[in-house]
């Protein structure tokens, strides 16, 4: 018996047909090196310390041995890419090993970086460290300041040169999720009535059961509901972006999990200096994908996503689906809102209040994430506060009203405080972290890597002697925004 025998893998995605994906084998790394490995994901999937440290772990991961159980293959599909139609895409770079029945769900292990695949387009098949980088980091950011998101193993590096502006060396992150189907999925088979209807009867049979039983249940009735839901869990995912001034960078539509997840880590970036216009993505040209769009991108995608049902259900059913968004995001925001700003409960004029936050934010370009934090002691300390904001007028007039607004509230001034700290990070992926771990590994250094994973583990507590991970960078530090080419 092997190693990973014990392991109770499924391939429900592969039981779609070939017409969904290419089986091929991925192009393993020579001389593969495992960088690190997420112990609470490792955990989740039932994998223990010998199985990680293991050689046949760094060969399953590195490409160069199948998942065994598994079934290896790179799926298709489509997709609009900054408000344009780009035909076929599918994973240029990525494969599928299987997937893990853990205690509570089934879990998907994908590869990024393993190489070729039939949908490679015009691209190597390869992802390069300081990439892989920085979505293995943004992965575990992200799952543990409470936002849905796919998850990341481990990410493994070799000397194997990959091209880009200049010569870098390779990567592979395994990327973990109960599916990785997105918009773009059911966007391939628009004109395809049959593999839509199969791909229909599949992601609501293993993702949504509660939307009713495939080929028991009236098609149109399974599209409503399975758009629902989808709805929902996708207005909730951005306003926790919004929230916490995560901006995507590419948030096209094969970069739209069906599940809610957030997927796909390019040039993303956690604002520092706040920005309503903020853009972090240099091939955004024209703002696209600015902070303050997110959610109306989101309601973009879906109306794509609307219209793959359209011969099943009618435009105006659709619509109706579709018209829920707003109210979903509205009480996902209000909510978050309502406890980073320590009220225990949300009253109709607060928006007012919160607009004129924003606003405050954007005109003194205040750190987003230390403004937050620093609101909680703002009765015993309102000079840290306004020392963030210049001391200026506005911020003076903003906080007698802010003052005004938290003595209604019927909690303690205490519970005030530990609610704002619990939902206001101290600790986020700040881009020059990221960079600064990315040259550190360059460098053979992984000290760097650890300190920020082990914050970014319990981003809500203070950890004594991590207070530079908390900080914005200074202007040696500021790191340019990247472009899709990252």
């Amino acid at each position: 018996m092997g190693l990973f025998d014990g392991l109770r893998t499924q391939n429900h995605f592969a039981s779609l047909g070939s017409a969904f994906y290419t089986r091929l084998a991925p192009q393993g790394l020579t001389n593969p090196k495992l960088l690190h490995v997420n112990p609470a994901v490792a955990k989740k999937l039932g994998l223990q310390a010998d199985q990680i440290q293991s050689e046949t772990f760094l060969r399953i991961m590195s490409g160069n041995e199948p998942l065994p159980g598994g079934d290896t293959l790179a799926a298709v599909y489509s997709g609009h890419q900054f408000g344009h139609w780009a035909g076929q895409l599918g994973d240029g770079r990525a494969h599928l090993l299987g997937a893990i029945q853990t205690e509570h769900e089934v879990l998907e292990l994908q590869l990024k970086g393993s190489g070729l695949t039939p949908y490679s387009r015009m691209g190597d098949g390869r992802a390069v460290l300081r990439s892989s980088l920085r979505e293995y980091l943004a992965s575990h950011a992200m799952q543990n300041l409470g936002i849905p998101t796919t998850e990341a193993l481990a990410i493994v590096m070799s000397e194997d040169p990959v091209y880009r502006e200049t010569k870098e060396t390779a990567a592979i992150v395994c990327r973990v999720a109960p599916s990785f189907v997105r918009f773009g999925s059911f966007e391939h088979w628009f004109n395809h009535p049959k593999q839509l209807r199969q791909l229909l009867h599949y992601v609501v049979d293993y993702f949504y059961p509660e939307c009713g039983t495939p080929g028991l249940t009236p098609d149109a009735e399974l599209a409503l509901a399975l758009l629902r839901e989808i709805v929902r869990r996708s207005a909730q995912m951005v306003a926790h972006w919004q929230t916490v001034g995560f901006c995507h960078g590419v948030m096209n539509t094969d970069n739209m999990s069906v599940l809610g997840l957030t997927m796909d880590y390019g040039p993303y970036a956690f604002m520092d200096a706040f920005a309503i216009d903020y853009i972090c993505n240099t091939t955004d040209s024209g703002g696209r994908y600015a902070w303050y769009k997110q959610p109306s991108i989101v309601h973009w995608n879906l109306a794509r996503l609307a219209s793959c049902f359209l011969d099943l259900c009618t435009e105006s059913q659709l619509q109706e689906v579709l018209g829920h968004f707003e109210s979903d995001y509205v009480a996902q925001y209000t909510y978050n809102m309502q406890q980073k700003l320590g009220w225990d409960q949300w009253q109709a004029q607060d928006h007012h209040l919160t607009n004129d936050w924003w606003q405050l934010l954007h005109d003194h370009q205040a750190d987003f994430s230390l403004s937050f934090r620093a609101l909680s002691l703002v009765f015993e300390q309102p000079d840290s506060w306004l020392a963030l904001f210049g001391h200026s007028e506005a911020a003076q007039q903003w906080l007698a009203r802010y003052q005004q607004r938290s003595a209604l509230n019927q909690h303690s001034p205490q519970q005030r405080q530990e609610q704002m700290d619990q939902h206001n990070p101290l600790y986020v992926l700040r881009n020059h972290l990221a960079q600064q771990v990315i040259q550190a590994v360059q460098q053979g250094d992984t000290e760097p890597l650890a300190r920020l994973f082990f914050v970014l583990e319990n981003p809500y507590d203070w950890h004594e002697g991590y207070d530079d991970l908390a900080l914005p960078p200074t202007p040696d530090q500021s790191v340019p925004a990247l472009s899709c080419s990252s």
